[in-house]
């Protein structure tokens, strides 16, 4: 493990949609800004095929109560249980190392 490396959480959303994705763009987008503003945010990775993962990064637990608990987030988790998924998994991770690889 790296010396300096300091744990971190993962939260990594898994999802299929329905047919019905209108608005869903907009709201997705509006979602990332609104995290990258809240305390303790780290970073987000995502990508979508028939199965769509988003992995959002926080500083500790009490960031993501917080970022649950936000009220336009509230109501972009409504919006998409009666619209835009039609199954949904949320797994909460700590991260106690990383590593990458980058081919130059």
């Amino acid at each position: 493990m790296k010396k300096d490396f300091t744990p971190y959480y993962a939260v990594i959303f898994s999802s299929t949609q329905t047919e019905n994705t209108n608005g869903y763009l907009e709201m997705s987008n509006k979602m990332v800004s609104l995290a990258k503003v809240q305390d303790g945010f780290l970073g987000i990775e995502s990508a979508r095929n028939k199965i769509g993962i988003t992995v959002s990064y926080w500083r500790d637990l009490e960031s993501i109560s917080q970022w649950k608990q936000n009220t336009e987030h509230i109501l972009a988790q409504q919006k998409g249980q009666e619209i835009w998924y039609d199954w949904y998994r949320v797994r909460i991770c700590k991260v106690v190392n990383d590593y990458e690889f980058l081919h130059k």
